[in-house]
């Protein structure tokens, strides 16, 4: 079973398992399946707010796509939550690369 196939069940069974629905938007994005990435990565951020890696990974994605409109929005997002959760390392990524886009 491949990695897409093998989230995809875990979530049926756990559908708000961040970790699982973090790994099926990455595998997404790593098999260049962007939409599909980004639609996983939007129902980890509305089920899992505070889980602060898949809005820096859905910020350098839609960044990598030329979105940067979106990309600022998940980014500052993203910065919001690394500020609630203490995730100074993740925060100053995220800043570094808002900075990046916004000049």
């Amino acid at each position: 079973m491949d990695r897409i196939a093998m989230l995809t069940e875990i979530l049926k069974q756990q559908p708000n398992d961040a970790f699982a629905r973090y790994g099926l938007a990455m595998a997404y994005s790593e098999a260049g399946q962007s939409e599909e990435a980004l639609v996983e990565f939007a129902h980890l951020h509305e089920n899992n707010p505070d889980y602060v890696p898949g809005y820096q990974m859905a910020g350098q994605l839609l960044v990598k796509l030329g979105r940067t409109g979106e990309a600022q929005t998940v980014l500052a997002t993203g910065i919001e939550a690394a500020n609630r959760t203490g995730n100074t390392h993740a925060f100053s990524e995220m800043q570094a690369l808002l900075d990046d886009i916004g000049e």
